[in-house]
């Protein structure tokens, strides 16, 4: 609640919540989020919102000579040397990650710093950049966004992936652009970051697929290939476990990659320990990297999306 108490502070200071967003580094969406949360966890409205300004209620005075008083208590901890180094660090994750490397990256940080607790909230990419944007957690291992982050928000490179076609075994002696244009697809989920990927390939080399299903679970799309049911465009992750009769074809001069990397508030708007953590995971995906047989450097002039 601290950083939403903080969040308040600021709306009161500087009048709106957009020139709140401007002076703390968020976004105008996530400090009404901040708000918003504050708001349902004390049970009461603390602003008058009328046009642009954030007026306070008289719930909302009260609120803030607590909330003043609470955070004078708070900045006295970091003054206190003898005060252990606890806390608790949120970080989220995509599947893919939390099956390789980031295990051993968690691993090590605790061993360093045992008196942290550390949350992981899993989710897919989309939600969890929000959920960075608006603080609710410090930083997150994600696909990259194919459009522009908020301002205020850092992406940190660590590895790609690059796609391949999964087709049945029997099939592997034929073109993966023949493969495309006849065979039933199944269709990596165009609501993920890696089904945007696969979509705007698609579109970019103007293949028609004749579509069967379309979901987000790449080991279950895996599956559907083994059983007969098309062929599909998947990323080369070491989470993903390519079953028994099925092959992967690569793509050739026309392969396109997924980027996995981390998202990241600005140094001085996260908990300087969130800065450690991040450094360990960057650490563990380099050795990922290298011992992988299946991701690969992101080439520096590939586009991702060239077609054949």
């Amino acid at each position: 609640m601290l950083r939403e108490l903080q969040t308040f502070m600021a709306v009161v200071r500087y009048g709106t919540f957009a020139n709140a967003a401007a002076h703390i580094g968020l976004t105008q969406s996530a400090v009404s989020a901040q708000i918003q949360r504050l708001e349902e966890e004390l049970g009461y409205p603390l602003f008058d919102r009328t046009g642009r300004s954030a007026n306070l209620n008289s719930n909302g005075r009260e609120a803030l000579a607590v909330a003043e008083e609470l955070m004078s208590v708070y900045s006295k901890f970091g003054r206190n040397t003898d005060v252990p180094k606890t806390g608790l660090i949120r970080i989220g994750s995509i599947a893919s990650a939390q099956e390789t490397f980031l295990a051993e990256a968690l691993a090590e940080f605790w061993k360093i710093n045992p008196g942290y607790r550390i949350r992981m909230v899993p989710g897919i990419s989309l939600n969890l950049l929000g959920q960075v944007d608006s603080g609710e957690i410090d930083i997150a291992v994600m696909l990259k966004p194919p459009f522009a982050l908020p301002a205020d928000l850092q992406w940190r490179e660590l590895y790609a992936e690059p796609f391949v076609l999964l087709a049945p075994q029997k099939m592997q002696d034929r073109s993966w652009q023949d493969l495309l244009q006849t065979e039933p697809f199944i269709r990596y989920d165009r609501g993920s970051f890696g089904g945007r990927l696969v979509d705007q390939f698609l579109r970019h080399a103007r293949f028609t697929v004749r579509e069967t299903i379309e979901l987000d679970e790449l080991q279950a799309i895996a599956q559907l290939v083994r059983l007969g049911v098309g062929v599909a465009l998947l990323p080369m992750s070491d989470a993903l476990r390519i079953p028994k009769g099925v092959t992967a074809i690569d793509l050739g001069d026309a392969t396109f990659f997924r980027e996995i990397g981390l998202v990241e508030r600005p140094s001085d708007r996260r908990q300087p320990v969130a800065t450690l953590l991040a450094q360990r995971i960057a650490e563990a995906a380099v050795r990922f990297q290298g011992s992988s047989k299946k991701i690969r450097t992101l080439p520096k002039t590939a586009s991702g999306i060239d077609g054949p």
